[in-house]
This record gives structure tokens, C-alpha cells and sequence, in this order.
């Protein structure tokens, strides 16, 4: 039996990526289908995004209301932008492609407190992000296709939580925020704390207008640590966002929810020139949501560059919204 095995030749590495991803599908089944037994009625929510997205441009609001999400994320590492201009020390290029699940819970014992818990993984290949950046958004745009040179191929994961203590301020609703969260896997470790407000009401003196129109901004400041994938980061992060959003926010029961939000990002840097000082970010971010579907993308366009964390998409399903409304029939 040892001989045979010896003959047999080693199975290829899509294979194997194939059996892993397989795995989590299971795991991430399971887990889900575990927390909608245990959970009752909801409103509709949306997915924190997983812990990486938030260096790359993505919304990284806490989420306010119970929810269960299932998604697939992609972000990418560009080691060189049009010119061949290298962006620092990392030599290759990598395209994170995850797929993910976020849970958020309301502590009973606790007015006003949230927990979230948001896991995600798969493998890091090149080609799909390679064929959004080059073979889309830049044949779309006009723009020289960006060089590839070492790329990472690997089974890479991010893990991340939040507690959140949400508060209402002169008689307003409970949409200001703080709290403190974590993210640790194979690309870097961060603790980090965070405050602001999630859809303020800012044009109580228009009343339709009011009704239709909410703004958004948070300030988080973190210490990142190096990983498997990052082996040099930032001794610092502070990170700033705002955004605005147009939806249906006073809405009945009986109504689909949908938003369509803007935000812009300011990140002091995940990654570090040669020298050691951090590289700092600036990203464009659109959000669309209706029911319980979200797809989200952000770009650094912002920065009139393309290399580094360049950009990067999620599609989720609030899966706990839809069980509610389907059981609701």
C-alpha cells in the first residue's frame, strides 16, 4: 500500500482548493441554519463587512439590528499600478476571495448593547480579480492594464467582532455608536475601538426629504499587528468615513426595504513604504440594497492611483430576514 502510494502522483493544488472550499461551504451551512433555529422575528439588517474590506475602502459600520448574512467578498492587493510603478516591499500581488458569514445579536441583559461575530475565507488566487480590474473597469475606463508579476496563491481566512453599546443623543433615536471589535487570521491581527452614528436624520425641518435621506460617519482608531500574508503593517491605524444614503427608512411592515448609500473613506494606512512610515488611503464606496440583497464596491479612484489595496466588491443575503419573511406568509 505504501508503494502505491508513492506511484500515485500528488493531487493538484486546485483540488485541494476544491475539497477546502467544500468544507466551509458545510461549515458555513450549518452554522447558519443553527442560528436561524435559535433566533426569532427581525428587522431587516445589513452584514458587517469582513475584517480586511475595511482597509480596502468598504462600509465598516456596526450593524444595528439582529441579522444573519451569508456573502462572497473580493479585495485586491495590486503590486503595481499602469506604469509598473512598484507600491512597496510586498513582491505579489493578491486577490482575497471570501466567502463569508455575519452574525449579529442583541444582548438581552444588557439596553442597547450588540455583538457581532463576522467570519470569512477562501482561496487567494489572481484571475478573478486580475479579470474585474483589467478586463472590466479598466478596458471600461480607458486605462492601461496593471502588470502582474509573483502572485499569492493560498487558503487565507479573517475573523472579526464587535461590541457595540448603541445610544440615542437629545432625544434623538438610538443611532449614535461605541465600541471596541477585533480582527485576527492569516493576514493580520487588530484590536481597535470606534464611535459615531448610522443613518442620522439630519433634515427633521423637511419633512419628506427627512424620510427619505439619513447620514452616516465613524472614527475608529487600531493597532494592526503582521500576519501570514502581511508581514509588514502599520503600528497605528486611525480610519475616518462618512457617507450618505437615500432609502425608505420610514417604512411600514409591509414594505421592501431599499437604500442606495455614498460614502467616502480616509485610512491612515494598513501597509508601509520601504521605510517603515504607513501609506495612507482614501476610497469611494456605493452600497445598494434592496430587501435582502446587498451589493457594495469601493475603489481608491479617489487617490489617482491603483496599486496597493486598490479595490474590491461583496454581494450578501440577509438569510435570517428571509426566513422571518417567508414564515410570515
Amino acid at each position: 500500500m505504501a508503494r502505491l502510494k508513492k506511484m500515485l502522483p500528488p493531487q493538484p493544488t486546485s483540488v485541494q482548493d476544491a475539497r477546502m472550499m467544500y468544507c466551509l461551504t458545510r461549515i458555513v451551512a450549518t452554522l447558519t441554519f443553527s442560528v436561524l433555529a435559535l433566533l426569532g422575528w427581525t428587522q431587516p439588517s445589513w452584514a458587517e463587512a469582513t475584517a480586511q474590506s475595511t482597509h480596502w475602502g468598504a462600509l465598516a459600520f456596526p450593524d444595528h439590528d439582529r441579522t444573519v448574512a451569508l456573502g462572497f467578498t473580493t479585495d485586491r492587493f495590486t503590486e503595481f499600478d499602469g506604469a509598473g510603478q512598484r507600491y512597496n516591499d510586498m513582491r505579489q500581488t493578491a486577490g482575497f476571495n471570501f466567502w463569508s458569514l455575519s452574525w449579529t445579536e442583541r444582548l438581552e441583559r444588557f439596553k442597547g448593547w450588540n455583538t457581532n461575530l463576522t467570519v470569512g475565507a477562501g482561496p487567494t488566487q489572481d484571475r478573478f480579480s486580475r479579470y474585474l480590474q483589467n478586463d472590466v473597469v479598466h478596458k471600461f475606463r480607458g486605462l492601461t492594464p496593471v502588470p502582474v508579476g509573483a502572485t499569492r496563491d493560498a487558503i487565507d481566512f479573517m475573523t472579526s467582532g464587535t461590541l457595540t453599546k448603541w445610544t440615542g443623543l437629545l432625544g434623538s433615536d438610538d443611532v449614535f455608536f461605541y465600541g471596541i471589535g477585533g480582527a485576527a487570521g492569516s493576514l493580520y491581527y487588530e484590536p481597535y475601538a470606534q464611535m459615531g452614528f448610522r443613518r442620522l436624520s439630519l433634515l427633521e425641518f423637511v419633512p419628506i426629504v427627512s424620510d427619505y435621506v439619513r447620514f452616516s460617519a465613524l472614527a475608529r482608531a487600531g493597532r494592526p499587528f503582521s500576519g501570514s500574508a502581511f508581514h509588514q503593517v502599520s503600528n497605528h491605524s486611525y480610519l475616518g468615513q462618512a457617507s450618505v444614503g437615500i432609502g425608505n427608512y420610514r417604512r411600514t411592515d409591509c414594505d421592501t426595504p431599499w437604500e442606495i448609500e455614498l460614502g467616502l473613506t480616509v485610512d491612515s494606512g494598513l501597509f508601509v513604504d520601504h521605510r517603515g512610515d504607513s501609506l495612507e488611503e482614501r476610497f469611494v464606496t456605493v452600497a445598494l440594497r434592496y430587501s435582502a440583497v446587498t451589493f457594495e464596491t469601493w475603489n481608491d479612484l479617489i487617490n489617482q492611483k491603483d496599486y496597493g489595496p486598490s479595490f474590491g466588491a461583496r454581494l450578501t443575503v440577509d438569510v435570517l430576514y428571509l426566513y422571518n419573511r417567508l414564515t410570515d406568509l
